[in-house]
């Protein structure tokens, strides 16, 4: 017996889904890039080594820098997507942000003794990707 209250169960559609990442946007990768900006100011780099790492001409990403906004193609995205994740894992990783912002210039075994940012400056979208995987496997992709 039913209580009045109680209505019958709805079957849901528990099938999977093919997972389809929706693009990030022009206003994401604007607000990306500003918070690069300031990650770029915590780990001291250079405009030249930021420019390398966003994949921009110098004068370009001095514009961008200085507030004027212009669009970004898929690679850069990717580039900025990349360095948000890099940052994060390093959040996760050291409990004092200090410790991954100085992680960033420090010699690593895993790199041949060359530091992160080495490998990142060698300004090919899978040098950024190669550092990330790097600190996911070393906090257990979580």
């Amino acid at each position: 017996m039913t209580a009045p209250h109680m209505s019958a169960l709805q079957r849901i559609d528990t099938a999977p889904r093919d997972f389809a990442p929706s693009p990030i946007s022009d206003v994401e990768a604007a607000a990306m890039f500003r918070a690069a900006g300031n990650l770029f100011r915590l780990w001291r780099v250079t405009d030249e080594e930021a420019a390398t790492l966003v994949d921009l001409p110098l004068r370009t990403y001095r514009r961008r820098k200085a507030g004027e906004i212009g669009r970004m193609g898929r690679d850069g995205k990717a580039r900025l997507s990349n360095l948000m994740g890099i940052h994060k894992a390093l959040r996760l990783i050291f409990r004092e942000p200090q410790r991954g912002y100085a992680w960033i210039k420090a010699p690593n075994a895993a790199f041949a003794g060359r530091s992160a940012l080495d490998v990142m400056l060698g300004g090919e979208l899978t040098d950024l990707m190669r550092v990330r995987r790097y600190l996911d496997s070393e906090r257990g992709s979580w």
